[in-house]
């Protein structure tokens, strides 16, 4: 394995930055590189393990609408047909197709609550406070999270604009179970878990553990009588989050999940196109953001952050550079760590895609 101090480097700066741990894993024309920096557990000494197990958060997505595009490509769910076709018991506006599900362009209120352009927010289940602490064990059926989230308000008209809704996933979720008869869980593990040899990653379910070895993800809340508390939440039952979030991964799965996703051997080349083609407001094809480099290329990727862990996902469209990553920390209602999660990802890809190295590693093909 290359030495890459500027990784490590940039490792560090993310612990710095107030994160516990990192977990890196790189891959691009200078070949394979991993490692890890901080802590595996607060209290503790130990780095976390090199390609730990982590809660995926947001990369779910990625997988569920990969999952979807297989039945496309089956002819088992058409991309432009209403998603009511399929699921009559929640009596889905006809306009939202399948396509505004995976693009979440539907309009569907996120069952974890909104915020609004006027700085209000609108509540849905508990995600925060000591409330969710209190409740993290909680298991949540899916159909319970649609029907509150259809209970209020759609955002805006479907196909219309765009605004980010958890419950577009646990749809699109759904919807795989009604057309195939058979579980969420198990369609991934057949089609996309087993078949790419996914050995550290965990389909759907609500089951508490994160296998080991895996880092440990935190949450700070505050106390009736205003102290600041601080739980171990990595046990957690992540039924809450369903098909938004509940997946727990490696940076060795997500590399081989984006490298063969972005390099054809999950879906047709059609739909791979049209799953990496961006709504012009934000970027976001069907379960990935598509963005720009400085270095001129493009960049496929997702990331996913679940009450103390993360997970990062970026591919060249090719899929021969990527960089995947996941994180545990000290989560808190404030969302305190928020910025510098930003600036720490928008390092690394600078250091692994900038420099128009994007372009060239595109360009290969």
């Amino acid at each position: 394995m290359t030495d890459r101090p500027e990784l490590q480097k940039a490792m560090q700066e993310i612990v710095d930055s107030g994160f516990t741990g990192v977990q890196l894993r790189v891959h691009d024309e200078r070949g394979e590189w991993a490692g890890s920096a901080g802590l595996r557990e607060l209290g503790e000494s130990a780095e976390p393990p090199a390609d730990g197990h982590c809660r995926i958060g947001s990369n779910t997505k990625t997988f569920t609408a990969a999952l979807v595009l297989h039945l496309v490509a089956e002819g088992r769910i058409g991309l432009d047909t209403p998603a009511d076709d399929h699921l009559p018991e929640f009596g889905l506006d006809r306009r939202v197709t399948v396509r505004m599900l995976l693009q979440h362009t539907s309009g569907v209120f996120n069952f974890t609550g909104e915020f609004y352009d006027d700085g209000t927010f609108a509540p849905g289940i508990p995600v925060r406070g000591k409330e969710w602490v209190d409740n993290r064990f909680k298991t949540y059926r899916p159909q319970e999270l649609v029907q509150l989230a259809l209970s209020k308000p759609a955002r805006f008209e479907p196909g219309t604009d765009w605004n980010y809704s958890n419950t577009n996933y646990v749809l699109a979720r759904l919807l795989v179970e009604k057309v195939t008869g058979r579980s969420p869980a198990e369609e991934m593990r057949r089609r996309i878990i087993e078949p790419l040899g996914l050995s550290g990653t965990v389909a759907p379910y609500t089951q508490h553990e994160v296998p080991e070895p895996h880092a440990h993800a935190y949450y700070r809340y505050e106390e009736e009588d205003g102290r600041q508390k601080t739980v171990d939440v990595t046990r957690q039952d992540p039924s809450w989050i369903s098909g938004g979030g509940d997946m727990i991964s490696t940076t060795r799965d997500l590399h081989t999940f984006i490298s063969a996703l972005l390099g054809g051997k999950l879906l047709p080349a059609p739909l791979l196109a049209e799953m990496c083609t961006p709504h012009p407001k934000a970027g976001y094809g069907l379960g990935v953001f598509v963005q720009d480099t400085e270095g001129g290329g493009t960049i496929i990727t997702h990331n996913g952050g679940i009450t103390g862990h993360a997970a990062l996902m970026y591919s060249t469209p090719d899929g021969r550079t990527t960089l995947t990553a996941t994180l545990n920390y000290v989560d808190d209602a404030a969302m305190s760590l928020a910025g510098p999660f930003q600036q720490a990802t928008q390092r690394l890809v600078e250091e692994v895609f900038g420099g128009g190295r994007t372009e060239r590693a595109a360009s290969t093909d």
